[in-house]
């Protein structure tokens, strides 16, 4: 390799690393400021006023989103332009051990059990304050695509390494 392609190489595991702890204390900080949010505003306030904490926690997942995807990313770029297939580096291998079903037994790199769960307590949380129809109706609609998102980007990252892979790899061609 050029020293190019060392320093791009450096730069690129940097910034997954960086990215993944990233990823990990954008969740914690964001939890515990959706935590402190929902009890401050479910407390003597309309049902429709738990949408605030909501924002909060669907704006922390969609960071921890972005931060997990980009990593995975550049991961496969790294395999693509900096790995050889008959050397087996660190991210083909990660892939194989991924293929192998290894990973399922590992955490949930997105946090969605916990965004999820975080997703019930406050919709339940408006929902004792005796919401009208209608507002039980809009916070139930927001709660749900919330849930939907989260499905979705779980759906999405599943298939992102192997999506990426072929695109990086058209693009070497």
């Amino acid at each position: 390799m050029s020293n190019r392609d060392v320093e791009e190489y450096r730069n690129l595991r940097e910034a997954i690393r960086d990215r993944g702890t990233a990823r990990v204390w954008v969740f914690v900080v964001g939890l515990a400021a959706w935590g402190g949010l929902a009890a401050v505003w479910s407390a003597d306030r309309p049902a429709w006023a738990m949408l605030v904490p909501l924002v909060v926690i669907a704006g922390v997942f969609e960071a921890v989103f972005a931060l997990h995807t980009g990593a995975e990313r550049i991961g496969r770029y790294i395999q693509v332009f900096h790995e050889r297939a008959d050397d087996q580096g660190w991210e083909h291998r990660v892939m194989a051990l991924g293929r192998a079903g290894a990973m399922t037994f590992g955490g949930d790199a997105l946090f969605s059990p916990i965004v999820i769960a975080a997703i019930v307590v406050n919709f339940a949380a408006g929902a004792v304050a005796s919401p009208g129809p209608a507002d039980l109706v809009l916070l139930g609609g927001a709660h749900l695509a919330a849930f939907g998102r989260v499905l979705d980007a779980r759906r999405r990252a599943k298939g992102q390494r192997e999506a990426d892979l072929k695109v990086f790899e058209n693009m070497k061609v």
